[in-house]
C-alpha cells in the first residue's frame, strides 16, 4: 500500500475518533459536572496520524447546591466549538476520500498503460 493511501486511511481513522469524541461531548453538554474531551492530531513517520484524547479540566458554571447542600457545576462543553469541529471533520473526511479516489485512479491508469 502506498504512503498516500496509508496517510489518508490513517487520517480517516483519526477523524472518526474525533467525531466520536465530539458527539460524546455534545450528548453530555447538559450533564452537570461533565468534562469535555479534546482530540489532538500528530504526524507519524513515515505516513500517518496519531490521535491523543485529553480531558479539558476547566470548571463549568457554578450552579446552586443540590438537595444535600453539595456544590454543583454545569458541564464545561463549548457547543459552538464542538459544532465547528464536526463541520471541519466532515470536510476533512471528504478531502481524504477524494485523495483515496485519486490514488486509485492513478494506479488504474498505470495498470492500463502497462497492459
Amino acid at each position: 500500500m502506498s504512503d498516500a493511501l496509508n496517510t489518508s486511511l490513517s487520517a480517516l481513522n483519526a477523524l472518526f475518533t474525533q467525531t466520536d469524541v465530539t458527539a460524546n461531548n455534545i450528548a453530555n453538554s447538559q450533564t452537570n459536572g461533565f468534562k469535555e474531551s479534546n482530540v489532538e492530531f500528530e504526524d507519524v513517520d513515515p505516513s500517518g496520524v496519531k490521535v491523543t484524547i485529553s480531558s479539558v479540566n476547566t470548571p463549568g458554571d457554578t450552579l446552586p447546591p443540590d438537595a444535600n447542600g453539595n456544590p454543583q457545576e454545569s458541564s464545561n462543553v463549548n457547543l459552538p466549538e464542538n459544532l465547528i469541529n464536526l463541520i471541519v471533520a466532515q470536510n476533512s473526511v471528504g478531502a481524504n476520500v477524494d485523495a483515496i479516489n485519486a490514488q486509485n485512479q492513478m494506479q488504474q491508469s498505470i495498470i492500463d498503460i502497462k497492459a
